[in-house]
C-alpha cells in the first residue's frame, strides 16, 4: 500500500478506511477506527474458528509471524516482544516485577497519562520512593530536565515517549543514552508514538503499548518489550500454564519460567486481537513509518494554520523534532465559542475529535489525524470550526 495510492485514489480510500465514508475522523490519539485489512484478518480468524480448533496451526505461525513483525516494528528480538495489551498492563509487569530495594527511586511524570503514573505510584507501597519531573512547560520533557532531577538512588525512569494532551514527542535516544550511562533503566510507554513515528529501543530497556491508537489496531492487543537481558530481573508477576514450565499440562513444584516473550504471558492470547494487530504492523510498515511521519506533521501545519486566525492558541509544538501527530488547542474564556461548544458542533457534523482538560480543568480539543486523512477534511474542520465561531 502507498500513500500515494491511498490519498489520490478517493475510492480506493474509502474501500481501505471505511469510517471516511461516514466521518472526518480525527481522534486517533484516543482509539482508532479499524482499516478494513485489519477488520477483515481479525473476521478471517474467526470464521476459520467457527470450523477449527481456536489453536490451530496456522494462528499460531501468524501469532509467531506477530512477533517477528512487531520486533521489526521497534528494532528488537523476537524474543524480547510479549503479546499484551492493554499498555497498562505491561507497564504494571515492569513496575510490579522488579526486586525493589527500600529507598530505590522511580522517576517520572505526575501529568502523563494516568496508565504511566498509578502503576509507579503504587511502588509507595513497597517502600520505594516516587518522584516527580516538573517541567516549566506541559509535557516538555527533555534530556537536560532529566538528568537534572536525577539521583544516586534513582533506579528506574518512567515516561512516555509522547505526551497524551501536549502531543511533545521526547528524545528517546537521548534520554536513554543519558540513562545507561548512569546505570539507570529506562521504561518507555509507546502508545502515542508506535505507529505514527519511528520509536526504536536501542537505547530502552522496557516498553509498552497498546495497538488501539496510532498503530490502528484493536483494543487490548499491544506489544510488551522486556531487554534480553533484564528478563531474570523482571520476574512475571501473571503466571499460567503458557508462561510456567507445565510438562503434559502437569504442574511441578519448582516454579521455571519459559523463555523469550512467553515469559509475560500467563494463558492463551488474544487471537483474534493478535492477528488484527499483525495486520496493522504490515499495512503500516507497508507505507512507511517515516513517511507517515511526514504526512501527519503536513497535516498539523495545515491545521495550526487554518485554527489560528480564528483565535486558538496551541500547547503542541509545531514544527521540530518534538512535534508530534497530535495538535491540541485552546482558547482566552469570551474569545469565541467556547471548545466545549466547538466539540459538540463538529460532532453534529460526524467530525470526531478530542475534548481533553488539563490539570486546571481547562478544555481543549485535540486533533489527531492520520496517513489517510487528507487535506479536504482538514479544511472541512476549520470551515466548521470558523463558521460557529
Amino acid at each position: 500500500m502507498k500513500l500515494t495510492d491511498i490519498i489520490r485514489d478517493e475510492p480506493l480510500r474509502l474501500a481501505e478506511f471505511p469510517v471516511s465514508r461516514e466521518q472526518i475522523f480525527m481522534a486517533h490519539a484516543g482509539v482508532t477506527v479499524l482499516p478494513r485489512c485489519v477488520a477483515r484478518a481479525m473476521q478471517d480468524y474467526t470464521e476459520q474458528s467457527c470450523v477449527r480448533h481456536q489453536e490451530f496451526t496456522e494462528a499460531f505461525r501468524l501469532v509467531n509471524d506477530t512477533r517477528r513483525l512487531a520486533a521489526d516494528f521497534i528494532g528488537a528480538k523476537s524474543d524480547e516482544i510479549s503479546l499484551l495489551g492493554p499498555t497498562s498492563l505491561g507497564l504494571s509487569l515492569i513496575a510490579n516485577g522488579i526486586p525493589w530495594q527500600a529507598g530505590d527511586e522511580v522517576l517520572c511524570y505526575y501529568d502523563d497519562y494516568p496508565a504511566n503514573v498509578y502503576p509507579w505510584l503504587e511502588l509507595r507501597r513497597r517502600g520505594v520512593t516516587v518522584r516527580f519531573l516538573q517541567p516549566a512547560v506541559a509535557g516538555e520533557i527533555t534530556p537536560d530536565l532529566v538528568e537534572r532531577a536525577l539521583s544516586p538512588k534513582t533506579r528506574l525512569v518512567a515516561l512516555a515517549s509522547c505526551h497524551f494532551l501536549t502531543g511533545y514527542r521526547i528524545e528517546v535516544n537521548a534520554i536513554g543514552r543519558l540513562l545507561h550511562q548512569r546505570g539507570v533503566l529506562f521504561c518507555l510507554d509507546a502508545i502515542q508514538t508506535l505507529g505514527a513515528f519511528d520509536t526504536q529501543v536501542e537505547q530502552v530497556d522496557f516498553l509498552s503499548a497498546d495497538a488501539h491508537k496510532w498503530m490502528l489496531g484493536p483494543m487490548a492487543a499491544g506489544i510488551v518489550y522486556v531487554k534480553e537481558e533484564h528478563q531474570e530481573l523482571v520476574r512475571p508477576t501473571l503466571l499460567g500454564a503458557w508462561n510456567v514450565k507445565s510438562p503434559n499440562f502437569v504442574a511441578q513444584d519448582e516454579i521455571a519460567f519459559e523463555r523469550g516473550g512467553r515469559r509475560y504471558e500467563p494463558g492463551v492470547l488474544n487471537m483474534v486481537g493478535t492477528l488484527g494487530m499483525r495486520a496493522a504492523l504490515e499495512m503500516l510498515m507497508d507505507v512507511g513509518i517515516p513517511v507517515v511521519s511526514e504526512r501527519l506533521l503536513h497535516l498539523k501545519s495545515r491545521l495550526i494554520a487554518g485554527l489560528e486566525p480564528l483565535g486558538f492558541r496551541f500547547v503542541s509544538p509545531a514544527s521540530g523534532p518534538n512535534a508530534s501527530g497530535i495538535t491540541t488547542a485552546w482558547r482566552e474564556p469570551g474569545s469565541g465559542a467556547p471548545v466545549e461548544k466547538i466539540f459538540d458542533h463538529l460532532a453534529t457534523h460526524d467530525v470526531v475529535v478530542s475534548h481533553r482538560h488539563n490539570r486546571e480543568g481547562r478544555g481543549h480539543l485535540r486533533f489527531s489525524p492520520h496517513f489517510y486523512n487528507t487535506e479536504t477534511e482538514v479544511d472541512r474542520v476549520i470551515e466548521l470550526i470558523a463558521d460557529l465561531a
